[in-house]
């Protein structure tokens, strides 16, 4: 595993942290009466990235990373399948990189389907049946008075898009095996329940959630700064500014007998010429990449420019 002796080991302001583009208004349903204020990108929230500066720019940015993907075709889940990926994962080490502080690592991450079983058993939330809810981690702001407004807006974006909220679990950690950098930038992280509205039948009820879904988290980013590693009826992902031997014991469900899959992919990630970065750290939602997406850039301005042309039910 790499190590970083310089860059990665300065620990930038608040002020340099948010930049020129990361003020968005505060989305307020309810409250009308409180003032707007300037809401923090969850790409800058919760990273180490100063703002562009000198020759330093976040739009060169690239990666070096390794991934595994491992999944079983006898038809039923099982918590071997976590271990094997995990395992694979950590054989990844040489494809990973540290901070300066020896315990931030670049990012490691798991992706794996929904653990409908350890879920019932550590909720006490009615769950419809497996592939009927959603459900993702999201990334909360730590003062609690602006996790409050996090919780409240995001509860009112699902209902907005015809959803029910069953409920949050707070995810537990083990913040102290992290580094210094990790921890500074660190999110809360709590898991959101949804389901379709009370008495609603769909004749696809899993590409009718993750349809809402998808609307409720790209507004939850945009509107509140709230980060969601995924947000979905099939999978979940676990990840962070962790190093490959870091991922499990930092998310003790991972270890849990109840925590069952078909498949899994991991990715340890080397920022290169980056800095680290709770939510960039992947597998993202549907893909997990080595970093050299080369054409990246113009396919993001492309999907701008048809925006006018896009509708969503």
């Amino acid at each position: 595993m790499a190590k970083r002796t310089s860059g990665a080991s300065v620990v930038p302001s608040e002020s340099s942290l948010r930049g020129k583009d990361s003020a968005m208004t505060q989305y307020q349903p309810n409250n009308p009466a409180t003032s707007a204020q300037p809401i923090i990108s969850p790409f800058e929230r919760f990273a180490m990235a100063p703002a562009a500066q000198g020759l330093y720019s976040p739009e060169d940015e690239k990666d070096a990373c390794g991934l595994a993907i491992i999944a079983t075709l006898r038809g039923h889940a099982g918590h071997d399948i976590v271990d094997a990926a995990l395992t694979a994962l950590r054989a990844l080490e040489h494809r990973g990189a540290v901070g300066a502080d020896e315990g931030t690592g670049d990012g490691a991450g798991l992706l794996t389907q929904i653990p409908d079983e350890f879920f019932r058993a550590v909720v006490d939330l009615e769950l419809p049946a497996s592939g009927q809810y959603v459900v993702g981690t999201a990334f909360l702001p730590v003062q609690e008075s602006e996790t409050l407004i996090a919780v409240e807006g995001l509860e009112a974006l699902a209902a907005e898009e015809g959803l029910r909220v069953l409920g949050w679990r707070k995810v537990s950690v083990v913040a102290d095996l992290v580094g210094s950098m990790a921890r500074t930038s660190m999110p809360q992280f709590r898991q959101f329940f949804l389901a379709l509205s009370e008495g609603e039948e769909a004749n696809e009820i899993a590409t009718v959630l993750d349809s809402r879904a998808y609307r409720v988290r790209k507004r939850a980013q945009n509107k509140l700064g709230v980060y969601f590693p995924s947000l979905s009826s099939r999978t979940i992902v676990y990840k962070g500014m962790l190093s490959t031997a870091q991922l499990e014991p930092f998310y003790p469900d991972l270890s849990d007998s109840r925590f069952k899959t078909k498949l899994g992919i991991v990715h340890s990630r080397f920022s290169t010429n980056t800095f680290p970065s709770w939510p960039l750290a992947q597998p993202f939602r549907t893909i997990a990449h080595n970093g050299e997406i080369n054409t990246v850039k113009g396919n993001r301005n492309w999907m701008r420019a048809r925006q006018s042309t896009l509708a969503s039910p």
